[in-house]
């Protein structure tokens, strides 16, 4: 009879990894606050360990991060860059199992159960891969948690940072789960937060005190979901691979703008990156989607909903400028951007000239600005991004 394992999963998460990189290639940089974001506008998407000292946190507006810590040493982000360090880590974790899900650019899940046989146990398996990435990244660290499910591995890789670990066993998670404040839950957020204290649930062992039922009727699917966690049930797997749901682009402005034909010359270049993202990708998209944050920080979104999907630039372009057409701008805007989604894969053919004698008026505007894109991009991979620039962007 086969030996059954216990169920395993490592949520691996690297430690202040943009601003941790910096450091590491900045010796400069090594033991002062290193802030990665706008230099005057947005907000933090990072900072080191001595950053956060001054209480500096991601999502800060970079503003009142600079209020707080004036001496902080703030950079732009080098994404590619980051991106490469990423790949390279995800690398070494494929060596570990073949179940790995990239969660995001700096934090990923591995099932690990039934590994002991290679790699040794799940506190072996953590520190062999702890010392592999400081070892290849150059200095670079992860803090590792362990549980039986994915949430509470997650909360758990958060425990002892940074370079920690953390391990929770099916014997120990329950009285781990009994004294776990909500607001730690993952898709816990503030506002549902504040909504559950009202009631008297801070803990999850006050969320046991009360019905499924009652908080179904009164939160839906959230309060369905919280109850789960609570009772430590938590069905996800690791996936190796989660299907792309859209591509986007957006900036948060210098200045607050409340011109429109300023605003579209950054919904033009967010086409462009969002166009150029899609057709690497060989994927069109029939939902265009803006973005825009108010100078106030209100945040809203408009979608239009395409006959035929698309990724052709002016195209995309075009539909987001319709969107912003229909916004009463009365304030001034800090944040625009541009999205597509609802995809599907698309088929490479040869046209014929039987295709173009048979389109609409419609379809032929759309295989011009295909064509242009195909010509655009072309040159852009053989001399830089910068090489070609839409005439568009010059015009007052």
């Amino acid at each position: 009879m086969a030996k059954e394992f216990q169920k395993y999963i490592m949520h691996i998460d690297m430690d202040a990894f943009y601003a941790s990189i910096e450091q590491r290639d900045n010796a400069e940089y090594k033991g002062k606050p290193v802030i990665i974001g706008g230099r005057t506008r947005g907000v933090v998407s990072t900072c080191s360990y001595e950053a956060r000292k001054f209480g500096i946190h991601s999502a800060m507006p970079i503003h009142e991060a600079k209020r707080k810590c004036p001496q902080g040493i703030y950079i732009l982000p080098r994404m590619k860059y980051y991106q490469e360090v990423s790949k390279m880590i995800f690398e070494i974790l494929q060596n570990y199992s073949p179940l790995v899900e990239m969660a995001s650019i700096d934090e990923a899940y591995l099932d690990i159960t039934g590994l002991e046989n290679l790699f040794g146990t799940p506190e072996q398996i953590a520190k062999k891969i702890q010392t592999e990435i400081f070892q290849k990244t150059n200095g670079l660290t992860a803090s590792v948690g362990i549980a039986p499910i994915k949430f509470l591995a997650k909360i758990a890789s958060d425990e002892n940072k940074p370079h920690g670990l953390f391990i929770l066993t099916k014997e120990t998670m329950f009285d781990y789960l009994h004294n776990l404040n909500i607001q730690k839950i993952p898709g816990v957020g503030k506002k549902f937060v504040i909504e559950l204290n009202k009631i008297g649930i801070k803990k999850c062992a006050d969320v046991l005190n009360i019905s499924k039922d009652f908080l179904e009727k009164k939160f839906g699917k959230a309060g369905i979901m919280l109850y789960e966690r609570a009772e430590g049930i938590d069905e996800r797997e690791v996936t190796p691979y989660t299907e792309r749901k859209s591509e986007s682009a957006e900036t948060t402005l210098d200045e607050n703008i409340i011109d429109k034909t300023i605003l579209k010359k950054w919904l033009l270049i967010h086409a462009e990156r969002v166009g150029m993202g899609l057709r690497k990708q060989n994927l069109k998209g029939r939902i265009i989607t803006i973005k825009i944050k108010y100078a106030d920080f209100k945040q809203i979104t408009r979608q239009r909903t395409l006959e035929k999907r698309t990724n052709a630039t002016d195209t995309i372009f075009e539909n987001a400028c319709y969107l912003l057409d229909e916004i009463p701008l009365i304030k001034p805007v800090r944040l625009i951007g541009v999205g597509v989604s609802g995809f599907e894969e698309i088929q490479q053919k040869q046209c014929s000239l039987l295709d173009y004698t048979t389109q609409t008026p419609k379809q032929e505007l759309e295989t011009k600005r295909n064509n242009l894109d195909l010509t655009l991009d072309t040159l852009r991979n053989k001399y830089g991004l910068k090489a070609v620039i839409r005439g568009k962007l010059f015009e007052q």
